[in-house]
């Protein structure tokens, strides 16, 4: 072999042994980049993890080591923050007005305050001889006199013909219902107490007991339950005026069933002038199909999934609650400082609602151009952001969710564009579940399940009592006694709307 055959050898064996060497490092390059990218991705989920273990010890942070949990403000006072305004002078002139109304019903009485003998003798002259000078110096001390109840013995007289054929005895006293041992006024204030100030029975037990009165609980629960079914036509009525309204807003929240493991839970479903609660054991769809389903108009509530059985095409057209997107917001601000700007285009929104509000035209064909002109432009650049936002968040994070709630929901969050009737958030559902919520912090469950029904009819009269500003005491102690003289046809006149114009005509009479 020669050298030039030798020296071609040699150059094909480097070249063999270079090839060898590259594929050597192609595979370690692969092998490298699929653990690189293996890496990657671990390291992807541990930082959405670290995130989110870091928004979760935020919330703790401050819900255990800060002085209260961070509370929402009301979009009344953001707006009159950003404007620099204070209390709104007419509201305020109002809520002095209907204070002092309320003080009249208050019981004054006069106490004089003579002058001691001793300091009727004049220091300078030395005579006695006094005059009035004007009314006196007047004050106000209020002070609490201790309720006190009254148990009325009723003498049903009897007579005697002298020819001893004929007795008569006059008419026994109306009772809410046959033997009937406590009066209208005391079951009353006993429904009142615990539907409206959310007071335990056991308490109210303890209370009476310092009162003088011998009741225990085992009654006070017998009259609740009993009047409960004595005025569940009127509770009826109140149903057949929800189902016909165009408007109605809804919500849930739980209560424990004492005798069963799961929670009940207490809906709401109110309308611009009657309120009603529906007790059901379980959170499924059921309730809303059973007051809702088939009915005409626009539902009113957040994005849970049971209202769906009653929004559609052959349904109630379904608007959203723009205050829980706005909440989502507010939560992920710590974590997410963009989502300020969504709760300044969403205050945009309310400020819209507040000058309609003042200007008193809510409701009407003047607020939907005005919605139009003002808010739909806002609701237009807000979908923007959102939609330039979404891929700049992990969809797990708190603005995530938000960003995800919001699209989600856009179709009923802006529903309020298209009808004037339609409030942007479910606020009021919310503050007529409140007095739910405080009683099972104070009573902590009801006994079963139509004891829950019971309580939710009771808690429907009240909370439509308020609405129209009726005294539920002076309401509830009323029309116990005419439900039994009142045909079934005529149920709907008691309803509180009704009322106020009943009894006004019976005190005339």
């Amino acid at each position: 072999m020669g050298p030039a055959e030798r020296e071609n050898e040699r150059l094909r064996a480097d070249n063999q042994a270079l090839r060898t060497t590259i594929l050597s490092l192609e595979v370690t390059i692969s092998s490298l980049t699929s653990a690189l990218k293996a890496q990657q991705v671990a390291f992807e989920d541990q930082k959405k993890s670290f995130d989110k273990a870091i928004e979760e010890l935020s919330s703790l942070q401050r819900r255990f080591l800060g002085p209260k949990p961070e509370k929402m403000p009301r979009p009344s006072d953001e707006i009159r923050r950003r404007r620099g305004t204070g209390a709104d002078p007419d509201k305020t002139k109002a809520k002095r007005a209907e204070n002092a109304r309320r003080k009249k019903n208050v019981r004054t009485e006069r106490v004089d305050h003579r002058v001691a003998d001793e300091k009727k003798t004049c220091p300078s002259c030395g005579g006695a001889k006094m005059s009035s000078v004007g009314k006196g110096r007047i004050s106000q001390q209020w002070e609490y006199v201790p309720g006190y109840f009254v148990c009325y013995e009723h003498v049903q007289e009897t007579l005697a013909c002298v020819c001893g054929d004929y007795i008569v005895t006059a008419d026994p006293p109306a009772r809410p219902f046959d033997n009937a041992k406590y009066g209208p006024r005391f079951i009353a204030h006993l429904i009142v107490a615990k539907c409206v100030d959310s007071i335990p029975l056991h308490r109210l037990e303890k209370r009476f007991d310092r009162l003088g009165i011998n009741m225990s609980r085992s009654t006070m629960t017998d009259l609740f339950h009993r009047i409960a079914e004595e005025v569940a036509p009127l509770v009826e009525a109140l149903f057949a005026a929800i189902i016909t309204a165009e408007v109605v807003q809804a919500d849930e929240t739980s209560i424990k069933i004492q005798d069963r493991e799961k929670r009940g839970f207490v809906w709401t479903f109110l309308t611009e002038h009657a309120v009603l609660y529906r007790f059901s054991a379980n959170r499924s769809g059921d309730t809303p199909r059973e007051l809702l389903g088939g009915t005409e108009g626009v539902l009113v509530v957040d994005g849970y999934s049971a209202y769906n059985r009653v929004t559609g095409v052959d349904g109630r057209t379904r608007a959203g609650c723009i205050a829980h997107c706005r909440r989502k917001f507010f939560e992920a601000k710590d974590m997410a400082p963009e989502a300020l700007e969504a709760l300044e285009l969403i205050l945009d929104v309310y400020e819209v609602e507040h000058d309609a509000a003042e200007r008193g035209i809510t409701g009407t064909k003047t607020h939907l151009e005005l919605r139009r002109a003002r808010a739909g432009p806002v609701m237009d650049k807000f979908h923007a952001w959102l939609t330039a936002q979404k891929s700049l968040h992990p969809p797990r994070s708190k603005m995530g969710r938000a960003i995800s709630y919001a699209l989600k929901n856009w179709e009923p969050l802006t529903i309020f564009l298209d009808d004037a009737r339609v409030p942007v958030d479910n606020n009021k559902a919310e503050g007529a579940l409140r007095v739910a919520a405080l009683g099972r912090k104070n009573f902590l469950f009801v006994g079963h399940e139509q004891a829950g029904k019971n309580l939710a009819g009771l808690y429907s009269l009240v909370a439509t009592c308020r609405v129209h500003g009726v005294n539920p005491e002076e309401y509830l102690a009323d029309v116990m006694m005419r439900l039994a003289s009142t045909p079934t046809s005529q149920i709907a006149e008691l309803l509180p709307d009704c009322w106020t114009s009943l009894s006004s005509e019976s005190a005339r009479a």
